[in-house]
């Protein structure tokens, strides 16, 4: 039964800001910025879990997380050298680096 409303809200946000998105993009990109996955997953983990050490990890995981995938809009700054998908792909491609990075400094501090 959860996963199924974790599917149903997901889909809605995402098609909604989707939907949003052509006729206002500056309010889209902000609502976008905002942690609203982070805010549907804490409370769904702990309903279904009932275990708030593993969800105040899962936070700390995602404060740590939220400036190092940053590096996926770097290509999207540099707007004169690529194209769309070229930003895209080069943003994808700077994730890797960056979950490795997450990784090491999850273990410095842990």
């Amino acid at each position: 039964m959860l996963i199924a409303l974790n599917t149903l809200v997901s889909a809605l946000v995402i098609g909604v800001a989707a939907w949003l998105s052509r006729r206002y993009p500056n309010t889209v990109g902000f609502l976008v910025a905002l942690p609203l996955a982070t805010m549907l997953v804490l409370p769904l983990a702990y309903l279904q879990h009932r275990d708030a050490a593993s969800v105040f990890d899962m936070a700390r995981s995602i404060l740590v997380a939220l400036p190092i995938t940053l590096l996926f809009f770097i290509p999207f700054l540099l707007r004169d050298r690529f194209s769309f998908w070229g930003a895209y792909a080069l943003g994808c491609a700077l994730l890797p680096t960056g979950y490795f990075v997450h990784r090491a400094v999850m273990r410095a501090f842990s």
